[in-house]
């Protein structure tokens, strides 16, 4: 008898652990809503609570926190969730029963946002009534595959003459804006906003973490020089929740790609990622994520490459819409 490979024994023991726990999957399905599982909230604190007993929840999905209260999945650890809360958290505390919903994060699309102020959840802002949206769709979606795109061909008109002589801007393009505080960032590209008034491009201006007075002042603009009509304003702003500062810019992304699936064409201004990162930082470090370098987790280099690698121009076999993106 020959002696047995340890190697060989660890596979088989790693391999019965994947069935063992494929099998206990397949279990709980089978009873469904018999054995709806139930977390419970370990802690809860400045809007991030850290759940147990969810071993099936999926990432960016919506839990139902109780007292009204909902919060999305952000990390997902073993045997414990950091959930982001998108209301106040007002009435939950350790203890409290958390259930999943089985559903992500959407955010309502089509022409019945042109015009409107909204919040990252398609909630209204101006006091206009509710959104008539013709779909919802996630927040979250996969950037355009490689042969799905076009070359970037047409150009986008930004109004700035230095700009358009010098760097030229495509449609489908992604351009970011860098600069000190206070030298205009920010008009640069509520100019080009402006600037498409009589295009046949819908605009998107997402504002993450920005004073009430500044996202005022950016919507009088464009209502006053620009075509109101043709622009959606996504705002989360320094007042709301780290949640909804968090997703704002993936929920105004979702909003320009339903143009530009639809073989229109699409500008998104994301105003700005600086505090977007910040924000992200916050969360990171609230659900124990392993701080980098400044306190920054490790992803949030992918977290926006991943968010803007879904601004292209696509092939004519899918419409041939464009998504053009300028951070700040």
């Amino acid at each position: 008898m020959t002696a047995s490979d340890p190697i060989e024994e660890a596979a088989r023991a790693e391999a019965g652990v994947w069935l063992a726990d494929g099998e206990a999957r397949l279990d709980r399905a089978r009873l469904g809503a018999a054995a709806e599982a139930v977390g419970r909230v370990e802690r809860m604190g400045d809007g991030i609570a850290l759940v147990s007993g969810l071993p099936d929840i999926r990432l960016m999905e919506l839990l139902d926190m109780g007292e009204g209260r909902r919060a999305f999945a952000l990390t997902l650890d073993t045997g414990r969730i950091g959930a982001v809360m998108m209301d106040d958290g007002a009435g939950i505390a350790a203890g409290s029963p958390v259930r999943g919903t089985g559903q992500v994060v959407t955010v309502p699309v089509g022409p019945g946002l042109l015009g409107r102020v909204v919040d990252p959840l398609g909630r209204p802002l101006d006091g206009g009534g509710a959104v008539k949206a013709t779909e919802t769709l996630p927040v979250e979606r996969p950037a355009p595959a490689i042969m799905d795109r076009d070359l970037v061909t047409e150009p986008v008109e930004t109004g700035l003459l230095v700009v358009d002589a010098l760097f030229a801007l495509g449609r489908g393009q992604r351009e970011l804006i860098v600069g000190d505080r206070a030298t205009g960032k920010t008009a640069v590209a509520v100019d080009t906003i402006i600037n498409q008034a009589h295009s046949d491009m819908i605009c998107v201006y997402v504002a993450v973490g920005q004073r009430a007075s500044a996202v005022r002042r950016v919507i009088d603009a464009v209502k006053r020089f620009g075509a109101p009509e043709r622009t959606v304003f996504v705002v989360a702003g320094a007042g709301a929740p780290a949640g909804l500062q968090w997703m704002a810019p993936f929920a105004g992304m979702t909003i320009a790609e339903a143009v530009r699936d639809a073989g229109g064409h699409a500008l998104i201004v994301i105003d700005d990622l600086t505090r977007h990162a910040a924000t992200h930082r916050e969360l990171a470090l609230l659900t124990h994520e392993p701080p980098g370098r400044e306190a920054y987790p490790g992803d949030v280099f992918y977290l926006h490459s991943r968010l803007l690698e879904r601004a292209a121009k696509l092939s004519p076999e899918l419409g041939g819409g464009s998504l053009t993106a300028l951070p700040i």
